[in-house]
């Protein structure tokens, strides 16, 4: 992981109170992830928590990642959404599949 200093800006800044996708998008998107920093098991069991930013890094290319206040693991910038704008059950999508 980098800093987030310099030319990156995150879409979630540290202190930015974050809602985790849905399980079923968690699960899709474990699935799917080939990358670096996969989800873990654990972390599917975090789905539609509300969580603040505690620490923000990039990989290597830009990629987003998230530590989160009291939610183990690291997140990345998809597996999140705004917090508090009351909507809980949009469609959210991965690879064009709709959840």
């Amino acid at each position: 992981m980098g800093s987030s200093r310099g030319l990156y800006n995150p879409d979630f800044p540290k202190g930015s109170k974050v809602r985790i996708a849905s399980r079923a998008f968690l699960e899709d998107f474990a699935r799917s992830w080939q990358c670096h920093h996969p989800l873990h098991q654990e972390q599917l069991e975090f789905g539609e928590v509300e969580a603040v930013v505690e620490e923000v890094s990039f990989y290597h290319g830009g990629d987003e990642l998230y530590r989160l206040s009291g939610v183990p693991g690291i997140w990345h910038e998809p597996c999140l959404r705004q917090a508090g704008t009351g909507i809980t059950a949009g469609v959210e999508y991965l690879n064009g599949k709709a959840f």
